[in-house]
């Protein structure tokens, strides 16, 4: 992966089946971490629950969210061409790229702090927090830390990196072009 300067941002313009997850997975992990710091400690289990299914967005491309979502009317950016036969949402698998690998990062990252509170300090739950306050930013503004050091690092977004741009629907491995 080549190193890159610049700043990567996601399409704001509205509000699509991946940002919208991004929402509420956030809001979430924000409301369970409060609840595991101020109520109960085992509200811990909300966020690892959060965190699982972000990895297996990762790597199945299923997410229940977004297909409550799909169904709602919501579009999306990541998702697969065609809907399966049963016309489900599925985020595209095809290769590892950018936003995928945020799902995963974000799963294992919060379920390994999850069980940190639970194992060692409920001072890990700073960190849940800090990564809800920075999903809730990322959707909201398209700006997220870990996405861009990704891309700096050479990470392929498959959303286009300047707004107005969205990804080709004409394949999962077409090129990025302006909407």
């Amino acid at each position: 992966m080549p190193l890159r300067s610049g700043i990567y941002i996601v399409p704001t313009h509205r509000w699509y089946i991946e940002r919208t997850v991004w929402l509420i997975a956030g809001g979430i992990l924000l409301v369970a971490t409060a609840l595991a710091a101020l109520v109960q400690p085992r509200w811990v289990l909300l966020i690892i629950a959060v965190g699982l299914a972000s990895v297996v967005v990762s790597l199945t491309g299923f997410c229940i969210v977004g297909n409550i979502l799909y169904r709602l009317g919501f579009t999306p950016l990541l998702g697969r061409p065609a809907p399966g036969r049963r016309n489900l949402y599925f985020m595209q698998t095809d290769r590892w790229y950018l936003e995928r690998r945020i799902y995963l990062a974000v799963g294992v990252n919060v379920s390994l702090a999850s069980l940190l509170v639970l194992l060692h300090s409920a001072w890990w739950l700073v960190f849940t927090g800090f990564v809800g306050t920075a999903m809730v930013w990322f959707a909201a503004n398209g700006f997220c830390i870990m996405a861009n050091g990704l891309y700096w690092l050479g990470a392929e977004p498959r959303l286009a990196p300047e707004q107005g741009h969205e990804p080709a629907q004409a394949g999962p491995t077409a090129p990025l072009r302006p909407a």
